[in-house]
């Protein structure tokens, strides 16, 4: 396998990094105000911190739903197992936790905070309507996310936008009858809502480069760029057959899916995701380039 590394990348995430850091100290300002108290600012930053670094990945599986899976665990868990084995390899991972999230959206994403504490979820309504060869093509585009680290950066970028946006959605609650002492809620909200944005603006950024290099480092991965464009048609394909139950359970894994969940007009307007059109364009192009090479 020839894999180069993506600099545009790589640029790119050092850049969020940064932002994202500066995001932090914006944020710890906005606790001080909120909690009016060094120590408990503190330790809440701690804690966010330590849950972040160690338990991010059991979180976003947690929210889909999703279980981790042995060989032992049926047919389906054992196809994956060899799947993701074989991929892996073939790509110089570590072979991460393989997941199983029992919903009719057809997705998949991989978490984790490094190669070595990795997993690569995936949902049941993705292995129903793909074949083998375009299933292995998703999960190669899957294992280039973790191969190019920038699931990191997402999880770290993701929990500090929910946090946020946990802070604007309930912090009114703990206002008082006097003004004055409503006035480091009011900013410690607006701070929130500030964080909360600029951090959606930089997942959205990161995401749609990030998309892109993960569909290169697929077909690097497999040889087969056409497979993967087949598997993000049926997938792009199937959205709309998608009970809206289903879709709202899984909406808030949308930066980590292959495919994100919204369709309409304002969807693609804010997508985290480029357009499937133009993914599956460059894939042919790249699909081009193999033959020819």
């Amino acid at each position: 396998m020839n894999w180069k590394p993506d600099w545009g990348l790589r640029g790119r995430m050092a850049l969020t990094m940064f932002l994202l850091f500066a995001l932090y100290i914006v944020f710890a300002g906005v606790l001080f105000a909120y909690f009016q108290s060094l120590a408990v600012m503190a330790g809440f930053m701690g804690v966010f911190l330590f849950a972040q670094f160690f338990f991010s990945d059991k979180i976003a599986l947690y929210s889909m739903g999703a279980s981790v899976v042995d060989e032992d665990d049926g047919p389906q868990a054992r196809k994956l197992h060899a799947m993701v084995g074989r991929l892996s390899q073939q790509a110089d991972l570590p072979k991460p936790k393989v997941a199983i999230a029992d919903t009719r959206v057809p997705n998949a994403f991989a978490t984790g905070r490094s190669q070595k504490s990795s997993a690569v979820c995936v949902t049941t309504g993705l292995m129903d309507t793909l074949d083998d060869d375009e299933l292995e093509g998703v999960i190669a585009h899957e294992l280039a996310h973790v191969k190019n680290r920038d699931v990191m950066v997402m999880t770290i970028a993701s929990f500090l936008s929910s946090i946020a946006f946990l802070i604007v959605r309930w912090g009114w609650f703990f206002g008082g009858d006097d003004n004055r002492q409503n006035a480091p809620v009011i900013v410690a909200i607006l701070a929130s809502l500030a964080v909360w944005i600029i951090s959606y603006l930089l997942i959205r950024a990161l995401s749609r480069y990030r998309e892109y290099a993960a569909d290169r480092g697929a077909a690097v991965i497999t040889g087969r760029p056409s497979a993967l464009a087949s598997a993000l048609l049926k997938i792009s394909g199937r959205m709309d057959n998608v009970p809206k139950r289903d879709m709202r359970d899984t909406s808030e894994m949308n930066a980590f899916f292959i495919i994100p969940i919204k369709s309409d007009f304002i969807g693609r307007l804010f997508s985290t995701h480029p357009s499937t059109e133009n993914r599956v364009e460059r894939l042919r192009d790249l699909e081009r380039e193999m033959e020819t090479a």
